[in-house]
């Protein structure tokens, strides 16, 4: 096998659609990563992805699970209202599910919808303009980061349609004081945007840091960053949609280190 290509799907188990379990493996990798690099919070949090084929069912985390102990077939299928589908002893927080099902039904591209409690995106989720133009990283998301103020914990059907309407066209809301959902067209998509805002997060509040202590920040000017945001989102140059180059060479680092996730 070539040293640069990920390694050979298996096949997958008896009565499994071969899309829906290279799906659970990728969902599974998705789990692992995000834990890998320290964003998870324990058993809370969720990552969701439609079943290829079927724009009413989706695969979940088992509540009761950290997120290192994910693997492709501990996954839960369930429907829009939460209901499992597999004969599976594992249970789902419904509840969790309100955020995803609304996203994923309004929103053909939501194939994947990540949310998390990322200590940098939930500290800048409290200010007035989330994100700030400050670093390369938070330039993908100039203008086009979106934000839903807190209600509470999301368990009220009615904050569908407001999670709905905020996100609008955006691939990356700022939950106000709460965490950041992203939303791809493949889970690499939803967790490279989520680890390029969390690094931008991070870089961010260092530098209001030293701002604290005396620094003077530098802000690129509007032009300057509209032009940067553009050149990430109209893939210019040799840019592509997030996770294509980076997703292959995580799962091959996750093959090389634990491949668990994929039983």
């Amino acid at each position: 096998m070539n040293a640069m290509s990920a390694r050979e799907p298996q096949a997958a188990p008896r009565g499994i659609d071969p899309a829906e379990w290279d799906a659970r493996v990728k969902l599974a990798a998705c789990y692992r990563m995000v834990a890998k690099l320290g964003m998870d919070d324990l058993i809370y949090n969720h990552i969701s992805m439609r079943v290829p084929g079927h724009d009413d069912q989706f695969l979940i985390n088992p509540y009761g699970l950290l997120f290192d102990e994910i693997t492709a077939s501990s996954l839960v299928k369930i429907d829009t209202k939460g209901n499992k589908l597999d004969d599976t002893p594992q249970a789902v927080n419904v509840a969790a599910f309100v955020i995803h099902a609304a996203i994923h039904t309004s929103n053909h591209d939501a194939a994947c919808v990540l949310h998390t409690h990322s200590d940098a995106s939930v500290a800048v989720s409290g200010q007035e303009k989330g994100l700030l133009p400050l670093s390369q990283f938070a330039m993908r998301f100039y203008d086009r980061q979106a934000f839903h103020d807190y209600e509470g914990v999301a368990i009220d059907l009615d904050e569908q349609a407001r999670l709905v309407r905020d996100l609008g066209p955006h691939k990356v809301m700022l939950m106000r004081n709460h965490g950041i959902l992203t939303v791809g067209r493949t889970p690499g998509e939803a967790f490279m945007l989520l680890y390029y805002f969390e690094r931008a997060a991070r870089i961010q509040l260092q530098m209001q840091a030293a701002a604290a202590a005396g620094a003077r920040l530098v802000m690129p000017p509007h032009e300057v960053c509209e032009k940067a945001a553009r050149q990430f989102w109209e893939l210019q140059g040799d840019i592509l949609v997030p996770g294509e180059r980076e997703w292959p060479a995580l799962m091959r680092q996750l093959d090389r280190t634990d491949p668990s996730y994929r039983n």
